[in-house]
């Protein structure tokens, strides 16, 4: 794991991979390291059982140290001022986005870059955490392969902000870009 991040205010962490790559448990591990009183920001819409049962297991991973935050698309609304702040995940954010503008990419694009400008106005740590979509099967309907162009745009935004970039690869965090000393 990385000593804790510069002071400079504010400080970003992308972590990216694959579905199961251990990102979330990785990122987790990142805040708990860096503060004994993380904060938690769930972007998900629970739609189903089995979505669900995920979002138990993620819940059961955490401890009491931790304050959660539920918010599908104003993230950087919540008081997380000065705070080390897990988001998770880009993907399902982004879904909300992509949702209410009725698939509309450039317009989710827009939005979903806003609210990562604004959070970069914030004073804190912020750890966020995506999913390389377009490193596996290519989706087989076109509003599928617009979500995919979708959420490589906005990965690669967050990425050009980021001041740390770790890629996940079967739970082993390999750097893609390190913070400046």
């Amino acid at each position: 794991m990385m000593s804790t991040p510069p002071r400079q205010q504010p400080y970003l962490h992308l972590v990216t991979g694959g579905a199961r790559s251990g990102k979330s448990r990785y990122a987790q591990q990142l805040a708990r390291d860096w503060s004994e009183t993380p904060v938690y920001v769930a972007t998900a819409k629970v739609w189903d059982d089995e979505f669900a049962q995920r979002v138990s297991r993620h819940q059961d991973d955490r401890g009491p140290e931790w304050t959660v935050f539920e918010e599908l698309r104003q993230v950087s609304q919540l008081p997380i001022s000065e705070r080390v702040v897990v988001i998770d995940c880009v993907t399902l954010w982004l879904t909300n986005f992509f949702s209410d503008t009725k698939s509309d990419v450039n317009e989710s694009l827009r939005l979903f870059r806003a609210e990562i400008d604004a959070l970069l106005l914030l004073p804190g740590q912020f750890i966020i955490v995506t999913n390389e979509l377009g490193m596996g099967l290519h989706a087989e309907t076109a509003i599928g392969r617009a979500f995919t162009d979708l959420q490589g745009w906005a990965n690669q935004y967050v990425a050009s902000r980021a001041d740390a970039v770790t890629l996940m690869v079967s739970g082993l965090p390999m750097t893609v870009k390190a913070p400046l000393r």
